[in-house]
């Protein structure tokens, strides 16, 4: 490296692990991105050298402490190299989801004040472009893939090559920033999904994303021969704690495949040895993998079908650790006839540590990637308390339950229910929003999540939905709509699933159909069909819905039935306004949307 970086004195913020980790590991590689199918790769030491050119080149573009610069783009290097840099110059960085349409970025933009936008490319700019004369504080443009974009013709654009170039001094002047930086100022502006109204930016400062790395890594482990594959948004806490804040404070492998339809393959690539999946993500895997199996070798089908059975078994006590002679050997049959070779086609061959996160797992599908021998452990927390919550402990998997809390976390149920959390993750409020940051957290800390639960007598923590989904039904029944959905989730053929009920004599759901698995079910029938809207009105394939629907009604009592079913007609959408930048439902925006096909159901 051009300069020497000299030992930092107290490591409090992430830039300043970065440059602990430039001192000591670097020559050791960082991160890796795929490239035109092939894989480059950047050491520590580059790492925090493109860190420290782009950190001096947003401070000639003006960007102060306490400046929030916005960074809209998929994932990428360029997209955390410029998170780190706007940390580490006292600066704020906020991420805009790559599928917000025009006027969530305008929103977006103007209620953060944004001095700068990173974009990505020519459409993530354009976006930008058309809403830029009601953007009084955008100052800069900067685009990182310029194909197809007149840089010259604006003045105040340019791209990350140009932002990024090497400056002297570089290093040394983002070492002395860093430096300075206060553990207690806020370093990123992260917003929530904003299901119920406009999004809301929760501030997070170093010291809450130095208090999420020291403590995840504390409980899982982490080091310089791990390797994650970054591909959720990283706009997302979770993947922001994956890809940022754990790799960086562990001195892991960040990898950045070509995302996409690619996902897959970029995970067979890695074979990360920590994965973090949604409940999507896991629940898709299983689809994929009866698809194939259905379209496998009758040997291969009737090795899967019985060692499956096996591994089902033998899971539970998998889970906690209390395997038999008998139970091992089985396993190691388990593993050379089909399951290894399984994992290694979806990616997961090597992983010590997988979890779940962000939503609900249905308990059926864990059950599933632990028989076929993922250890998969589910966790609990929010972009509020910077991911801080309750972890599964290792060897005592429970169904149902998000595990425990974290050291140095209080997890507490209040009267009605709500978990209340504290810790040094609790964030600092939300952004121009005093009114919401005092709803949110009390005056003795504790953060009100917005979800209620239960504490069981191990001190397990089991989360009951989200308090404002909760379903009181006409005969007073309180119903989590959550559970009853998670579980029609679980079929590969149903994707969305919202039960509907409140103040109303019966529960009626709208379900949206996989369209893949369900594509290639009718095509083996030899149904014919052409769009999306055609295959969910075949009478075969509403029937083949109703099946999965009377399967999962025979779980649940009888309030909590489903007595009538409404296949919707179109693949929701965040463009759309029916789903959050997360893929969450928005609820509302969906009742009003179907309200025709709603009332058709209580008719």
């Amino acid at each position: 490296m051009s300069t020497a970086l000299a030992a930092p004195p107290d490591v409090r913020t992430l830039p300043a692990r970065l440059l602990e980790h430039a001192r000591t590991l670097g020559d050791r590689t960082a991160m890796r991105e795929k490239h035109r199918g092939r894989w480059r790769e950047w050491t520590w030491s580059a790492y925090a050298e493109r860190v420290a050119n782009v950190a001096a080149g947003l401070r000639e573009l003006g960007v102060e402490p306490g400046d929030r610069v916005a960074i809209h783009a998929e994932n990428r290097p360029e997209w955390v190299v410029a998170d780190l840099a706007v940390q580490g110059i006292g600066a704020i960085s906020m991420g805009v989801y790559p599928t917000s349409p025009e006027a969530e970025v305008e929103y977006l933009l103007s209620h953060s004040g944004a001095k700068v936008l990173i974009a990505e490319d020519e459409e993530q700019l354009d976006k930008a472009l058309a809403v830029r004369g009601r953007l009084p504080d955008l100052r800069s443009l900067v685009v990182m893939d310029p194909r197809g974009v007149r840089v010259e013709a604006l003045p105040d654009l340019m791209t990350f090559e140009q932002l990024e170039r090497p400056r002297d001094n570089a290093l040394r002047d983002y070492q002395d920033s860093v430096s300075r930086l206060d553990p207690d100022a806020t370093a990123i502006l992260v917003y929530t999904s904003g299901t119920t109204g406009p999004p809301k930016g929760a501030m997070i400062s170093h010291a809450n994303l130095v208090a999420a790395g020291r403590t995840f890594i504390d409980a899982l482990g982490g080091g310089p021969d791990d390797e994650v594959l970054s591909y959720l948004p990283l706009c997302h806490i979770a993947e922001r704690l994956t890809s940022v804040i754990d790799s960086v404070w562990a001195g892991s492998v960040v990898n950045f495949g070509e995302g996409g339809p690619s996902f897959l393959n970029d995970l067979r690539d890695v074979q990360p040895t920590v994965f973090l999946g949604v409940p999507r993500v896991w629940e898709k895997m299983l689809a994929g993998t009866e698809i194939r199996m259905a379209d496998a070798s009758r040997l291969k089908r009737g090795l899967y079908r019985f060692w499956l059975k096996q591994g089902r078994r033998i899971a539970p006590r998998r889970m906690t650790g209390r395997l038999s002679a008998s139970d091992r050997i089985r396993l190691w049959l388990a593993e050379f006839l089909v399951f290894r070779a399984l994992r290694e086609k979806l990616g997961l061959v090597r992983v010590r540590t997988a979890l779940s996160g962000a939503a609900p797992i249905a308990p059926q599908v864990l059950e599933y990637l632990w028989a076929i021998g993922v250890p998969v452990r589910e966790g609990y927390g929010q972009t509020e308390n910077t991911a801080l919550a309750t972890l599964t402990p290792d060897g005592d998997v429970r169904l149902g339950a998000v595990g425990k809390p974290l050291p140095g976390v209080e997890v507490r149920i209040a009267e009605d229910g709500e978990i209340l959390t504290r810790s040094a993750g609790v964030f600092q409020g939300y952004f121009r929003n005093p009114e919401a940051t005092a709803a949110a957290v009390d005056a003795d800390g504790w953060l009100h999540t917005g979800d209620v639960g239960e504490i069981d007598a191990d001190g397990f923590l089991r989360i009951t939905d989200r308090k404002k989904d909760i379903i009181i039904t006409a005969g007073g029944k309180n119903i989590s709509p959550s559970e009853i959905e998670n579980r029609l989730k679980v079929s590969p053929f149903v994707r969305e699933a919202i039960v509907i009920g409140d103040r109303r004599k019966y529960l009626t759901a709208l379900i949206g159909i996989e369209a893949e698995t369900v594509g290639n079910w009718a095509t083996r029938r030899g149904l014919a069909y052409t769009t999306y809207a055609d295959l969910s009105a075949k009478p075969e394939v509403v029937a083949l819905v109703q099946q999965v629907v009377d399967e999962t009604n025979r779980e649940f009592s009888q309030v909590e039935q489903i007595k009538r079913v409404t296949l919707i007609g179109k693949e929701l959408d965040h463009e759309d306004g029916e789903l959050t930048a997360t893929q969450k439902v928005k609820r509302r925006a969906i009742e009003l949307r179907f309200e025709h096909e709603i009332e058709a159901m209580y008719r």
